[in-house]
């Protein structure tokens, strides 16, 4: 489900989108909008916001690659439940703005917890001049980590970075790297996992590697092993809902805790978000990490890999490139 976006855009904005990957309306637009929430996609559509090739269509109209979407976003009211959080920064400048987040806390509202406390919340609270300029709904939200995934989570401080940088994601022009702690053993040291993945006939709130879904490849490697655990250093080269957890259980080594994939039940599923590097919005590349959390490392120690696991715990300074002539 991807599109190509050729307009900055604000509330009250147009945004024009080539769609790259076909799919259903509502669902491309939520994939390549994060700050766009599916429920709101589809009222925008519902209310005639939304053209395909100049026309009204349906949230289930099935759109083609090389169709024109046009959104237009009305302006609304900011209002957000305060996340009465502190959450630790990674690294900020005047474009971007990256959390170490921890686990158990939702990146954004979920209709099955709409007050919760969430990272867009805070970003309200953390930046109120800057998140003015957005949609109320997911404010300089550019990508997603799962509520129970700890690690670096980038926001965007600008719409011009919001563009940029959701786009970035969608053309899979960042490096992400996750820490794992595994049930299990995979047959290979490294390799890439390459299966497609798709929503779960049987279990809606599931995905599971399907023929008729989306391709999906994830470059792992056993940092260590014993006693049918594994420590894994998983780099997803695509950017599936749940891709790691459903490709992990594929080989036989579901993470840790989690309880949709793999043997639980647990605090939580042991997945760290350790790194990302992003092209940063004023040119060169940047780098930011975050250490292994408490939780994992104690879980992590209790397996014996607490060596292994040492280089991922230390705290590294973010780094950015600039840009090359």
């Amino acid at each position: 489900m991807g599109v190509r976006d050729s307009d900055a855009d604000g509330p009250g904005r147009r945004r024009q989108l080539l769609v790259t990957e076909e799919g259903r309306l509502d669902a491309v637009l939520a994939a390549a909008y994060p700050d766009l929430s599916r429920a709101r996609v589809q009222r925008l559509i519902a209310n005639g916001h939304v053209l395909v090739d100049g026309a009204p269509a349906r949230k289930s109209t099935y759109v083609h690659e090389g169709a024109e979407v046009a959104v237009t976003l009305p302006d609304t009211p900011r209002e957000a439940t305060p996340s009465g959080l502190s959450l630790p920064v990674l690294y900020e400048d005047d474009h971007v703005l990256a959390i170490d987040k921890p686990a158990g806390l939702l990146v954004h509202d979920a209709p099955a917890e709409p007050c919760a406390p969430s990272v867009a919340a805070w970003f309200v609270e953390h930046c109120p001049s800057e998140a003015a300029a957005f949609d109320v709904e997911r404010p300089g939200i550019v990508h997603r980590l799962d509520k129970h995934t700890s690690g670096v989570l980038l926001l965007a401080k600008t719409p011009a970075a919001q563009t940029g940088l959701s786009a970035a994601f969608e053309a899979r022009e960042t490096h992400k790297q996750y820490l794992a702690l595994c049930d299990g053993i995979p047959q290979r040291d490294r390799a890439v996992i390459d299966a497609d993945i798709g929503r779960s006939h049987a279990d809606r709130r599931r995905m599971a590697v399907a023929s008729d879904g989306r391709s999906a490849q994830t470059e792992y490697e056993v940092l260590s092993a014993a006693r049918e655990r594994s420590l894994v250093l998983a780099k997803p080269l695509t950017g599936r809902t749940h891709q790691i957890r459903v490709h992990l259980a594929a080989i036989g080594a579901p993470v840790a805790g989690d309880e949709l994939y793999g043997r639980g039940p647990g605090p939580r599923h042991l997945l760290h978000a350790w790194r990302l590097t992003v092209p940063h919005p004023a040119g060169g590349e940047l780098t930011v990490t975050a250490p292994l959390p408490r939780d994992m490392l104690a879980a992590i120690d209790d397996a014996g890999f607490a060596a292994q696991a040492a280089p991922y715990a230390e705290p590294v300074t973010p780094t950015r490139t600039e840009a090359t002539a």
